[in-house]
């Protein structure tokens, strides 16, 4: 790397502290745009500004003083992304991408166009058009777009759940008959260079669907591993990608791999690989969107990743219980997310326990899960 280099990042958030913290070691110069005054990472960047990542000139005007533009959440506004682009700054993912992402629809008609394998779906305008599709179900309908962490999503079993679907035009998913449900994190760089993280598994909340629990590595065997980093890398080379692009599949019980949707950023799923694998996902995509060769993503340790969420019934100024109890547990690491503020189900850090097995780190986090509990 040639001098000094400026990144934008558009999201103050959690994923953008973990990028902040890996841009550190690589001496870059960061800038971050958050609507949030108070975002984690307001102390932690070079300069930070309070604005929309979804109104147009604010993004524009940000993007203008950096020589890099990425993002650590999806609703942006890719009309100036792609004006930024257009004027010289280096903007990954790029502009096109992102909107490609952003909708779930498109998603699943990319996938399709591209032969990627997916489950069957049917887009919808509104409640009208589902109540006419209620042969397609059971299914998951989703929101096309401003779905994240769970949110706007509902799983419809018959027509007695219509009262809970939603109005707007969504994309209503076929119910998959899984046996896993896995992620795997690719990187590409401009010079096309392309690296898997091992695949891991996900086992969701059940009632705020997203992830509780992640196991690395994932209990599958070397066939199914070798087959969805195979299609990970066919969905990041399809999209022409730079970056990180965190890929959701199901594992079905006849061993077939299908794509559940796509983060083009750090991802929940990855967090696991600062502590656990030789280069953490958000060294990677530093690595990817400045054009460095990609780091060697091979683990060193099981590992168990626990999210810590918001307890029920609490809301305010948060405070933490257990965290003596649970560091003096071996292998246990906790990242706190620096939000002040905590609610129901919302998230506030995580908790990475490596051990020689995922066995053992499990039972550890079980302990964990016990005894971390975050109120107001």
């Amino acid at each position: 790397m040639q001098g000094e280099i400026r990144l934008g990042i558009l999201g103050g958030g959690q994923l953008g502290r973990m990028l902040l913290q890996a841009g550190i070691d690589l001496n870059l110069y960061t800038l971050i745009l958050d609507p949030d005054a108070e975002a984690p990472c307001k102390s932690l960047c070079d300069e930070f500004f309070v604005g929309s990542f979804a109104d147009y000139d604010t993004v524009y005007n940000f993007g203008k003083k950096c020589d890099v533009v990425t993002i650590e959440i999806e609703h942006v506004n890719t009309d100036a992304l792609l004006k930024l682009k257009q004027e010289g700054v280096k903007v990954f993912p790029e502009p096109e991408v992102i909107k490609i992402i952003q909708d779930k629809g498109l998603q699943k008609e990319f996938y399709c166009h591209n032969g990627i394998p997916t489950a069957d779906f049917r887009l919808l305008q509104n409640k009208a058009e589902l109540i006419e599709n209620a042969d397609f179900l059971p299914a998951f309908q989703k929101l096309r777009t401003l779905g994240y962490d769970g949110r706007g999503v509902t799983r419809l079993t018959s027509s007695a759940d219509f009262e809970k679907s939603f109005e707007a035009p969504t994309v209503l998913e076929k119910l998959v008959d899984y046996e896993k449900e896995l992620s795997v994190i690719v990187a590409r760089n401009p010079n096309g260079e392309v690296s898997c993280f091992p695949a891991v598994e996900l086992v969701f909340h059940p009632v705020h669907n997203l992830v509780d629990y992640l196991f690395s590595p994932a209990a599958i065997s070397p066939e199914v591993e070798q087959k969805a980093q195979k299609v990970a890398k066919r969905v990041i080379q399809a999209l022409n990608m730079v970056g990180l692009l965190a890929v959701e599949m199901f594992l079905t019980k006849d061993g077939e791999i299908l794509v559940n949707e796509v983060a083009p950023r750090p991802h929940n799923s990855g967090h696991h690989t600062y502590k656990a694998n030789l280069t953490s996902q958000f060294e990677q995509h530093l690595r990817a969107i400045l054009n460095l060769p990609l780091g060697n993503t091979q683990s060193h340790s099981a590992a168990v990743m626990l999210n810590l969420l918001g307890e029920p019934g609490y809301s305010g100024l948060a405070q933490y219980e257990g965290l003596q109890e649970a560091l003096a547990l071996p292998g246990v690491s906790i990242h706190l997310y620096g939000k002040k503020i905590t609610r129901p189900a919302r998230k506030m850090g995580h908790v990475t326990i490596t051990a020689n097995t995922v066995a053992e780190a499990t039972q550890k986090a079980n302990q964990v899960k016990e005894v971390i509990k975050v109120k107001a």
